[in-house]
């Protein structure tokens, strides 16, 4: 007897793990995973092992709850402990190769002007032929690291991806970057395989396209009780039609945070892509089953987590036609490649784009603008803002872009031209450097200095200058982090009277007194042009 064709429930959420720790940008790199695994990950475990009273007290508070606290209770620190011992045995190369890169770094200190070839000799072992050493024009040396030899290397660990997949009945998760998820959780299925497999393609496809289970069980090599658990992720119930755009103008559909689609009767264009699941909620919003069949273009402004969330690129890989992402020269640490990465975790088709490099779309094309502040003064090549011309129709996707030299948009304007829709994040306060980039760090910045370097958006003054300068008919504050479905990444708890609100009303206000149509969408939103 055949098995009956059925669907993957809209709740079903994926989470793409290494290690068992929410995998993010830095967290697949091969350069870059070694340094948080060692300086991240072993020392909140160590510290949760020793004292988990600590971490229970902290998170009481829910100003601390983006902190480096393990949201468990103190039954489950023989988990921990099991995590953290099997961590330190598997992964003992990449705590090597983080050890190796903090000797290179003092290494390169006592370079003084003269030829580095003398110190390659020095590198250490588990380094050499993989980094080449360099100065900046002011003489200071620093590596650049070979991307593609590593992704070769035994220093790609793919085996440590694996992925979490279990039903939401609401929005609310914990804070995931300082908790790893584990093997116990009696209602989640956990799949050892590799983020590129095909696999998670066709288990995903079924989300529109009903199948038999059979495959899909058999392809991700689960178990007969593992099976009996996803069974229960199925349903025979369609999903609501999607509803393709077939007007003769533009329509903009807000998906939450960063997310946009935008499309017209030819092409697909979907930003910065984070959806929401289909859960019981007051808040109405757009989910995967509102996507279209085919995505043309996904399109990358940076690689922070609530932009390039693996979480839904993952589930969308089958159906995007091109990712777009910013260009960066790679190698260097705290920047590398992109496009590199994405091609690796199995999206056929990646597209970098420069600063004014354009690619033509139907009746149109896209643009790179410059992306400017939102990474705490480091030298970030991997930024960029995109105009979508359609129809004769100008959007601006701003991102976090902050106006710290308000000039940049000056020039932009004389090459570019009035803008018709401006999309501007305005999370205005940000965290400091070191709670995204401390792992990269040889040596931790001194307070003072750390709390002046922020991760943040435009103010309301400096997203004026941007309005003044680019001229745009309409301004849409995005980006803010407000939808419930990205608490497990941002924990930003806003109130009403919080810093960035403030911020945002102001520049509203500014806004409305220049006859420019403005708006903060929540949840969802659609205009048309």
């Amino acid at each position: 007897m055949s098995e009956p064709a059925l669907y993957l429930k809209q709740n079903v959420a994926i989470e793409p793990l290494y290690n068992q720790w929410y995998a993010w940008y830095y967290l697949i790199t091969p350069a870059t995973a070694p340094l948080y695994v060692a300086n991240h990950h072993v020392k909140i475990m160590q510290s949760f092992v020793a004292n988990p009273a600590i971490h229970v007290a902290a998170l009481k508070n829910p100003a601390l709850a983006g902190g480096p606290y393990i949201n468990y209770g103190v039954e489950r620190v023989p988990e921990i402990k099991q995590l953290l011992e099997r961590t330190l045995k598997e992964q003992e190369s990449s705590i090597r190769f983080a050890q190796a890169v903090a000797e290179l770094d003092k290494l390169l200190a006592t370079a003084n002007g003269h030829s580095l070839e003398e110190l390659y000799r020095k590198v250490p072992d588990i380094l050499q032929g993989y980094v080449e050493l360099t100065y900046d024009l002011n003489n200071r040396a620093s590596p650049r690291f070979f991307e593609a030899l590593l992704y070769g290397s035994p220093h790609y660990k793919e085996n440590a991806q694996s992925l979490s997949l279990r039903l939401l009945k609401g929005d609310a998760r914990p804070y995931v970057f300082s908790t790893p998820r584990l093997d116990s959780d009696q209602d989640t299925l956990h799949v050892r395989l590799p983020f590129r497999h095909e696999a998670i393609d066709q288990l995903f496809a079924m989300r529109r396209t009903p199948g038999p289970i059979g495959p899909v069980r058999e392809a991700l090599g689960l178990s007969a009780q593992q099976g009996e658990l996803l069974s229960t992720f199925f349903t025979e119930q369609p999903p609501r039609p999607a509803q393709k755009y077939e007007g003769d103008g533009v329509r903009l559909r807000y998906f939450g945070h960063a997310c946009v689609l935008i499309e017209t009767r030819d092409v697909s264009i979907l930003t910065d892509p984070v959806i929401s699941y289909d859960v019981p909620s007051d808040l109405p919003r757009y989910t995967h089953a509102d996507l279209p069949e085919r995505i043309d273009y996904a399109l990358i402004t940076h690689g922070h987590a609530d932009h390039l969330m693996f979480e839904t690129l993952v589930q969308l890989r089958q159906r995007i036609g091109t990712v777009v992402v910013p260009a960066a020269a790679g190698g260097a640490l705290a920047d590398p490649s992109l496009k590199r990465m994405l091609r690796k975790l199995g999206f056929k088709n990646v597209v970098a784009l420069g600063e004014m490099d354009s690619l033509p779309l139907p009746e149109g094309e896209l643009i790179g603008l410059p992306f400017i502040g939102e990474h705490a003064d480091l030298n970030i090549q991997s930024k960029i803002a995109h105009m979508v011309r359609l129809k004769g129709r100008s959007m601006l996707m701003a991102a976090d872009s902050n106006a710290i030299e308000p000039r940049l948009y000056d020039h932009v304007h004389a090459m570019v031209g009035d803008i018709d829709v401006l999309f501007l994040g305005m999370e205005s306060e940000g965290g400091p450097l070191s709670w995204l980039y401390g792992p990269l760090m040889p040596t931790p910045l001194p307070r003072k200095m750390d709390q002046s370097r922020r991760l943040n958006g435009s103010n309301a003054e400096r997203g004026t200058e941007i309005v003044r300068r680019l001229k745009p008919k309409h301004v849409h504050i995005y980006a803010m982090g407000r939808e419930p479905w990205l608490g497990h990444i941002m924990a930003m708890g806003y109130h009403e009277n919080a810093p960035q609100l403030i911020e945002a009303r102001k520049l509203m206000a500014y806004c409305a007194e220049q006859g420019i149509t403005t708006s903060m969408p929540l949840g969802q939103a659609e205009m048309f042009f």
